[in-house]
């Protein structure tokens, strides 16, 4: 074994060998890895266990730190994702520096992925954790680094999500800074009648959660306003928000307002009631409106002054823009989703006066209590088509928005309650009403609700005829037998998709995924975390969620976001990158690269270097590849360490060449007669498969073709082959994406 990488700082090496109860043992020969790595230069001490991370296991590894003056240990066992703190803990509690602790993750690299290959499974497992050992003979004491923190949180989006977190913290005796980009707060949950979930509704859980916001003395409201900056870190963010004018001075009363606004000539879309309605530059929510002050929207208003001396001095069109910066330890994000809105076209929407939405349903059901209305006629006969917006075969929405089918089947539901006699069909491709929420379909069903199923791939027809809409589809609760509706309104059932806000996404680089939510550290793991330490995320913002999800969401962040900033000091990582300033010489690639903030440019004598910000420093390693002179460490991750790791297995592959190469000079080759032995014992399917590969390699499809399997077959029975060594991959793909398969060495 190479020691020419650096000084040898451990000599009395621990290593633990784990079973994981089968999952590792089954395919990995524990004990062979055990005897393999025994009289390994530094160890000093090699255990197999059943289960490493069990109590009794840590138990032991203590008293044998203790007992043995182990100066390091090696686990290898699991991802060190799972008992990173586990092991970490067990080192400082037996009185070792937590970081001279090395985890080699033999189930999820080895046993888990060479399932097949059980021989070499346990060959690599060696090899890993010998490299895991080479490490641990360099580790240097690290401690973690300690900062201040400030226990004020500034929490962005004021719907049910945010101000819950907001609610939380305070009781939790940390200061919040609530931040709502629109006038009024609740979100879409102010939009909605009764809900789904209990007997509450929409605007009673909104106007319950605002009052009790503004009993809260160490809770600041900002409406109107947004985050336009952050500097600094996790402990100590600088934020800078920015408060659009509301134009509004003080409440008008209910004869101010309806004059000012009999007197604005401005009229816009009111995005609120989504389109069904307008409404004027001067404008509120009426009983939805929290706080109850009202506001003018200045996209609309023209500034004619119109409206001022119906106001009586309460308006001021004038009021400027303002930025304020606060000072946070954490970050909550919660700013929600927006309902998906149909194309043009689809399913005749925007075309089709009939066809509306559902968000677009719940508005007119409140709008209209007494009767159901739309475009002059009473509605008698309503069919929903559902997943509009979700599911979707193309495009980024293929995601299930997971609250939509119980919102439709609620919705059928009080429309039954609210507007007897009315009939109601739903067009679905597969009914999601998980959970609890299982006994709302069961009572649509037993309420007379019609449901029809479409194939997946297909979609309803909608179209007009004559004076009225037509709906037709091929039912598969039928047998596929085409059924025709005429309803008097067709509900198109949207689903949830995520706002668009890169100016929030840049500002607190918060990583995005595919469909556009923002994306969480480990869905199970770390769930309302994000790379950014101390910024969480919660509620819909991250994923589609129901009312109790998105509360359950908002208290998990709330609970991380406290326990962080709350003891007045943070503990960080201390596996940081370290710049010798000797050898730098500051070419800004270390800064370009790296997407925390944390290098900034200082003067170092004469010269100018790079500097790495502690507290902002990820350990990462980014900038490390991109340094032309090679003048950045990365603590715990050093050369010399991944150096003698790499020294460790190419030693152990050039012995194993050199071994290969003897055996094969000593080994007779195998004969035309072994192998045709060989095949005889096939069944007739798989020699049939082999044939085809006597002239040269061939695809998946080729092979199907020729011997008349099906592919899928075909798969599955070279997967055997190769196995077993009849045939093997070539490491080509075709231009379908299948592998091309030839016959193995041993048939030549």
């Amino acid at each position: 074994m190479s020691e020419n990488r650096g000084s040898i700082k451990k000599k009395k090496i621990g290593v633990y060998i784990c079973h994981c109860g089968g999952n590792i043992s089954d395919y990995v020969d524990v004990e062979a890895v055990k005897d393999a790595v025994r009289d390994h230069p530094g160890v000093s001490l090699v255990k197999t266990t059943m289960f490493t991370c069990s109590d009794s296991s840590q138990v032991s590894m203590v008293e044998d730190i203790r007992e043995n003056g182990l100066d390091a240990m090696v686990v290898a066992s699991c991802s060190p994702k799972l008992h990173l703190m586990t092991f970490r803990d067990v080192a400082r509690r037996a009185g070792l520096n937590p970081y001279n602790y090395i985890q080699v993750n033999i189930r999820e690299q080895s046993s888990w992925a060479h399932s097949d290959h059980p021989a070499e499974a346990t060959d690599k497992a060696i090899h890993l954790v010998k490299a895991g050992i080479e490490k641990a003979r360099r580790l240097g004491d690290l401690n973690p680094m300690e900062i201040e923190a400030v226990n004020r949180a500034v929490v962005v989006g004021a719907g049910i999500s945010g101000m819950r977190a907001a609610l939380e913290l305070a009781g939790m005796g940390t200061e919040v800074f609530l931040v709502e980009k629109e006038p009024f707060v609740g979100g879409h949950t102010s939009q909605w009648g009764k809900v789904f979930q209990g007997e509450a509704r929409g605007d009673e859980i909104v106007e319950r959660l605002y009052n009790e916001v503004r009993t809260r003395e160490n809770i600041t409201l900002f409406t109107g306003a947004g985050v336009t900056a952050v500097k600094g870190n996790v402990g100590n963010f600088e934020v800078t928000l920015t408060l659009q004018p509301r134009g509004v001075k003080e409440r008008l009363t209910e004869e101010e307002f309806a004059e000012a606004v009999q007197a604005c000539p401005e009229s816009v879309e009111d995005a609120f009631n989504f389109g069904l309605m307008r409404r004027k530059a001067l404008y509120d929510r009426g009983d939805r409106s929290f706080p109850a002050l009202q506001a003018i929207d200045f996209g609309a208003c023209t500034q004619c002054g119109k409206c001022l001396e119906a106001a009586h001095g309460k308006i001021d069109l004038e009021q400027p823009e303002e930025t304020i910066t606060v000072q946070a330890g954490a970050i909550l994000v919660n700013t929600g989703f927006d309902p998906y809105e149909p194309e043009k076209g689809e399913f005749g929407y925007g075309e089709i006066e009939e066809v509306i939405t559902l968000p677009q349903l719940e508005r007119l059901m409140e709008l209209q209590p007494g009767k159901l209305v739309w475009k002059d006629k009473e509605i008698r006969h309503i069919a929903f088509i559902y997943c509009v917006g979700s599911r979707q075969p193309e495009g980024k929405n293929t995601y299930c928005s997971r609250y939509c089918c119980t919102a439709a089947v609620h919705a059928a539901l009080r429309l039954g309650e609210n507007y007897p006699g009315i009939k109601t069909f739903h067009l679905h491709k597969g009914m999601r009403t998980y959970g609890k929420q299982e006994v709302l379909y069961d009572e649509a069903s037993r309420n007379g609700n019609v449901f029809l199923q479409f194939a997946e791939g297909t979609q309803p027809e909608v179209r007009k005829n004559g004076q009225g809409v037509e709906v037709r589809l091929h039912d598969l609760l039928t047998l596929g037998k085409e059924i025709e509706i005429h309803p008097d309104l067709v509900v198109l059932v949207t689903g949830m998709t995520a706002r668009n806000d890169p100016g929030l996404v840049k500002t607190l680089k918060l990583p995005v995924g595919a469909d556009g939510f923002f994306n969480e550290v480990h869905m199970k793991l770390r769930p309302v975390e994000t790379v950014m330490d101390g910024i969480y995320i919660s509620g819909t913002c991250q994923g589609p969620k129901n009312i109790t999800e998105t509360m359950t969401s908002s208290l998990a962040a709330t609970a991380k976001a406290n326990a962080l900033i709350s003891k007045g000091t943070i503990s960080l990582e201390p596996n940081l990158a370290v710049i010798d300033e000797e050898k730098c010489v500051w070419c800004g690639k270390c800064d370009e690269i790296c997407t925390y903030g944390a290098i900034e440019k200082v003067k170092k004598g004469d010269k100018e270097v790079a500097r790495v910000i502690n507290a902002a420093c990820k350990g990462c390693g980014a900038c490390l590849p991109v340094c032309p002179e090679d003048a950045i460490e990365l603590l715990g991750y050093t050369n010399e360490e991944i150096f003698s790791m790499i020294d460790a297995i190419a030693e152990e592959i050039r012995f194993k060449e050199k071994h290969k190469v003897e055996e094969e000079v000593a080994t007779p080759a195998a004969t035309d007669e072994d192998w045709h032995i060989k095949v005889e014992k096939l069944d007739e399917k798989s020699k049939k498969i082999l044939r085809t590969l006597q002239e040269e390699p061939r695809a998946v499809p080729e092979i199907a073709g020729e011997t008349g399997i099906p592919v899928k077959e075909v798969m599955y029975r070279l997967m055997s082959l190769r196995k077993y060594g009849y045939v093997k991959d070539t490491n080509e793909i075709n231009e379908d994406e299948y592998y091309t398969y030839a016959l193995s060495d041993m048939s030549t």
